[in-house]
């Protein structure tokens, strides 16, 4: 999967256009990463900028909008409503897929460390990229504001973690930046079968997680009850890692429970969907369904999908998008409008439209593409398809397993087989069109020139990391290709017996995947200069062949005593 990342810089201008329009050119430069929005605000005299792309080009493009701010903006001179320390006053980086919060953690503190030596920008690290508990809390780093740093900066205890040193020009002109990492936010609104805005936000204060005042004698007009130091008791709601309160909407004519989830792994949007239900159900309110305000990442919606999957008691192994359009449905996400998921989901914002990859073509297109006489797609890429429609055979039997009359106290165990089958699929069909890049590397290599003698060695060398990878990415298939292995033992012996034939055919298609991506391996490490690489990749391919061959054979003998059953 990619890695992902979103950045959400808040700068110390909201008023002036050109300075927030050449701050945003300056984050947009090279096309490597995308901005999502840019909400300027006159009043708070900040703008906030969000844009999203993988790690590496996201953390330089936060330094150029850094950069550029620290130019553009002298907070000697800024005045707004919203607290501030610096002319990029937070940089927080946000996990959206193939990435974790500890690794977005990690990058936050080397994107501050970057800021203090090349942009000599002072940063503090906030929330997960904290280096102390306290820092944690955003409110603690930004304490007393930029006209407080000249009292902070310096000082061992108070100072910033990144380009601590006494209150200078240069830091009076840019102040300070914290950088962080935090957990993907989403606002979502709950769409409610009533127009009462305090029925609204009794549901909202039943499952925030500041709850509702504790009143004398728990009635709703009591007097609200203090503690020793004259503050209001809160009586804590449902869900944590949410803020709610409800509200009518003209536009719409029904009232709403507003939310922000801040933590969506403490409490998921599906989580949040049932516990608003329950509440409005308790209140004899119904959720008729759900707006997502902005994006979500995939992965919201694939666990919101296979949650409800699994309370049908359905399969989870099937398409992504088959999973999503569950979640849809499931809480209602086009209930007001369509559901688009170019418009809502990161992933598929960011995907590439651009150029036709192999694995979306149609089969007769494949089939004209393989034939023509282009030299790619060849065998690697045919082997790598030929293990996917193996996974996909033993996944459609686990599927059918699963939902077979009389076997619902098994659709659970079919279900995770199904779900690893597919994404073994996933992965070999990824490997289809790597296979034919691995290829285009090795012919790329043969355009670089070579008159020189430091040509001629950057081109040889260039070469060998070329065939070293077009070695390993048909190795890669005949592992993931016997991977299926299991998948398809276990549908043969358990599975819906009227099946059985498709995992034997699926059996047989892992079989030539895993021996047809073998002799590409052969190949390719035969033009290897490294012998012992070539020799150590060549026993490795060999070893998972002749597993191979064993594997088939008993599984065919299992279908075939099945068959002769029957």
């Amino acid at each position: 999967m990619k890695k992902i990342i979103e950045c959400v810089p808040n700068f110390s201008e909201g008023r002036d256009k050109a300075v927030i329009d050449a701050i945003v050119a300056a984050i947009a430069e090279g096309n490597e990463v995308k901005v999502l929005d840019v909400d300027p605000g006159e009043a708070t005299n900040r703008t906030v900028v969000t844009f999203v792309g993988e790690p590496e080009p996201v953390v330089e493009a936060a330094l150029r909008g850094m950069k550029k701010a620290a130019e553009l903006i002298d907070m000697r001179k800024h005045h707004g409503a919203h607290p501030r320390m610096g002319a990029t006053d937070v940089c927080p980086l946000i996990p959206v897929s193939g990435i974790s919060l500890e690794e977005c953690a990690a990058l936050a503190r080397q994107l501050a460390e970057r800021a203090a030596k090349e942009l000599n920008i002072p940063c503090y690290c906030y929330e997960a990229a904290a280096y102390s508990p306290e820092r944690k809390n955003l409110a603690v780093c930004r304490e007393g504001e930029y006209e407080g740093l000249a009292d902070r900066m310096g000082k061992e205890d108070k100072g910033p973690d990144f380009g601590n040193r006494p209150f200078d020009e240069e830091a009076a002109k840019s102040g300070c930046t914290a950088v962080g990492a935090r957990d993907f936010l989403i606002a979502v609104n709950f769409n409610l079968n009533t127009t009462s805005t305090r029925r609204a936000n009794a549901i909202a204060f039943d499952v925030r997680e500041k709850g509702r005042p504790k009143r004398e004698g728990g009635k709703l007009n009591g007097k609200p009850i203090k503690d020793a130091d004259g503050n209001v008791i809160m009586l804590p709601g449902t869900l944590k890692a949410t803020k709610a309160i409800g509200w009518f909407i003209d536009e719409y004519g029904i009232a709403q429970v507003s939310m922000n989830i801040t933590d969506i792994a403490t409490t998921p949007l599906h989580i949040a969907f049932d516990e608003v239900c329950r509440a409005a159900a308790e209140r004899g309110i119904r959720v008729t369904g759900t707006e997502i305000v902005g994006l979500v990442p995939k992965r919201t919606l694939i666990e919101a999908g296979k949650h409800y999957l699994r309370k049908q008691q359905r399969s989870t192994g099937i398409s992504e998008d088959e999973i999503i359009k569950i979640a849809v449905k499931s809480m209602g996400l086009d209930e007001l409008k369509p559901f688009l998921r170019e418009e809502k989901i990161i992933e598929d914002m960011l995907a590439d439209k651009k150029g036709k990859k192999l694995v979306d073509m149609t089969c007769r297109d494949f089939a004209e593409e393989t034939a023509s006489e282009s030299p790619a797609p060849g065998g690697g890429s045919i082997s790598a398809y030929m293990g996917a429609l193996a996974a996909a055979l033993g996944t459609m039997v686990a599927n059918l397993s699963a939902h077979k009359a009389g076997w619902d106290d098994r659709w659970e165990y079919f279900s995770d087989w199904a779900e690893r089958g597919h994404l073994l699929q996933d992965k070999l069909i990824a490997l289809v069109d790597e296979d034919t890049e691995a290829f285009n590397r090795i012919m790329a290599v043969f355009a670089m020139p070579k008159k020189t003698p430091e040509e001629k060695a950057a081109r040889a060398a260039a070469l060998e990391e070329a065939t070293l990878y077009a070695t390993e990415v048909p190795l890669r298939t005949m592992a993931t290709a016997f991977e299926t292995f299991d998948l398809l033992n276990e549908m043969a012996e358990k599975g819906n017996p009227a099946s059985v034939s498709d995992a034997g055919v699926g059996a047989l298609a892992a079989r030539a995947a895993v021996l047809g991506a073998q002799l590409n391996v052969r190949i390719n490490a035969a033009g290897l200069k490294d012998r012992a690489k070539a020799a150590s990749l060549l026993l490795e391919a060999e070893k998972i062949a002749e597993a191979a061959r064993e594997r088939e054979e008993k599984i065919i003998a299992v279908v075939n005593n099945v068959i002769d059953k029957e």
